[in-house]
C-alpha cells in the first residue's frame, strides 16, 4: 500500500490560485512538479508548531512526587469496569 503523502517539498511558485510547483527529489525527478494545491499540505516537523494553542498535558510535580489529579476526582460516580 502506497503513502498518502510524501515529502516534504519545498515550494518554488505560485501558479494562479489553484497549483503550486514543487522542487522535487531525485527519486521524483521523473514527475511533473505542478499540482494542485488540493494535493498540497503543510508540513509540520514538531507536534507544538501543528497546534500552536493547544495547551500542554500536565505533568507530574516532582517536588512532592504526586500527580496533580486522582481518579476518584476524575471518574466519580462511574461504575468499575474490570
Amino acid at each position: 500500500m502506497r503513502d498518502s503523502f510524501v515529502g516534504p517539498f519545498t515550494i518554488i511558485k505560485l501558479i494562479g490560485k489553484n497549483a503550486v510547483e514543487v522542487k522535487l527529489t531525485e527519486e521524483f525527478s521523473r514527475k511533473h512538479p505542478v499540482f494542485p494545491v488540493s494535493l498540497v499540505k503543510p508540513c509540520f516537523q514538531k507536534e507544538e508548531d501543528k497546534f500552536p494553542s493547544r495547551k500542554k498535558n500536565p505533568t507530574r510535580n516532582s517536588g512532592s512526587g504526586g500527580l496533580p489529579w486522582t481518579c476518584e476526582e476524575n471518574y466519580q460516580g462511574q461504575e468499575d469496569q474490570t
